[in-house]
């Protein structure tokens, strides 16, 4: 089972609390991740993108730096981590990605995913002036689904002329092509999202919203295996979760408390008014997921808190999970959070053995 890190190239990572540490991204400290992640040998680092924050009083991803520019350099300057970089798919047209992507596999073969991102958050595109209007919330998987197909049109061929509703590409040419493949990664919750990734993504990322509720996902991993049963495919899930662990549960569990004690209530505000413009989202989907109370602090991306132990043992209990295929760490403080899962929490996971033992 692979495990990742989501790289903190926005302001504050992925805590939306007045009591966490306040900070602005930088190459350097994610450079730093991406060494450590060589170190402790995992598998890949995944950058965001976001264009607009949410305000509040911490200022959370006010500032951020862009994740195709971002990856180019982490990938340079480090030997095996794999690393996504993200499209927001509204501001960067599909040939334009294709050949970025190929670039960075020229300088770091065979290490580089792109992320796909519909956007959920009118306000980063509306002040660009790229945003379609409301009316997209119901056919970004389309557009997404054209998108991608232009994607690998272009990587195994190097030559689209795709023609669909919302693209049309006349000769296209890229060159060169890249020389190995290039994995696709998504995120939708929802049924339409979970069709898209199956037919064109290599991983969909699953939310494990809660609490020390590690296998809480295993419904969303059914699903997925039920729509790569339709699409032929082999889409496995990549789970995201924050690590918030301590010497013992006691002393993790009083810095949840006060994480959550101190939420930046004006920036969820901010994030309950932008999710809430898809008038016809699911239940499931990822934008009514990201509001659930429990774990507003951040995002719902799931949360494990507790002792090195307990947390390794979550964690062998997600990857137990069918159709995990890997896990998407965020940490509450990601100057020691990397080092601690690497140093206490990694060496106690089972399902991490064979990988610590041939290396």
């Amino acid at each position: 089972m692979d495990i990742g890190v989501f790289l903190p190239n926005g302001r504050n990572g992925y805590m939306i609390s007045k009591a966490s540490k306040q900070f602005d991204p930088s190459f350097e400290q994610n450079l730093e991740i991406v060494h450590k992640l060589d170190r402790y040998n995992m598998e890949f680092g995944l950058s965001m993108v976001k264009f607009r924050g949410f305000g509040g009083e911490t200022g959370y991803w006010d500032a951020a730096l862009e994740s195709f520019t971002l990856t180019a350099a982490l990938a340079a300057a480090s030997k095996n981590v794999k690393l996504f970089a993200s499209s927001a798919i509204l501001s960067l047209p599909p040939a334009v990605v294709a050949r970025m992507a190929a670039t960075i596999d020229n300088v770091a073969p065979g290490r580089i995913g792109v992320n796909i991102v519909t956007g959920w958050q009118p306000a980063e595109y509306t002040q660009q002036d790229l945003w379609p209007g409301d009316a997209y919330f119901g056919y970004r998987y389309d557009y997404a689904s054209e998108y991608c197909t232009i994607l690998h049109e272009l990587w195994e061929t190097g030559v689209s002329d795709f023609k669909g509703d919302h693209f049309t590409m006349e000769d296209c040419r890229m060159r060169p092509i890249p020389r190995n493949k290039i994995e696709i990664v998504a995120a939708g919750q929802s049924a339409r999202g979970m069709q898209f990734a199956a037919e064109h993504a290599d991983y969909s990322f699953t939310f494990c919203t809660g609490v020390n509720t590690p296998t809480a996902f295993s419904g969303t991993n059914a699903k997925l295996a039920e729509a790569t049963q339709a699409s032929g495919r082999d889409v496995g899930s990549y789970v995201l979760v924050m690590i918030i662990a301590e010497e013992t549960d006691a002393l993790a569990q009083a810095k949840w408390q006060k994480y959550s004690d101190a939420v930046d209530t004006q920036a969820l505000s901010w994030m309950a008014e932008q999710s809430g413009r898809d008038k016809d989202a699911s239940e499931t989907s990822s934008a009514k997921r990201i509001n659930l109370p429990v774990g507003a602090v951040n995002q719902n991306t799931g949360t494990l808190v507790g002792s090195y132990a307990s947390v390794a043992k979550m964690l062998d209990e997600m990857a137990a999970v069918p159709g995990t295929k890997g896990i998407l760490l965020s940490f509450d403080d990601y100057d020691t959070g990397l080092d601690i899962f690497g140093e206490k929490i990694q060496p106690l996971m089972r399902c991490r053995q064979t990988k610590l033992e041939t290396v």
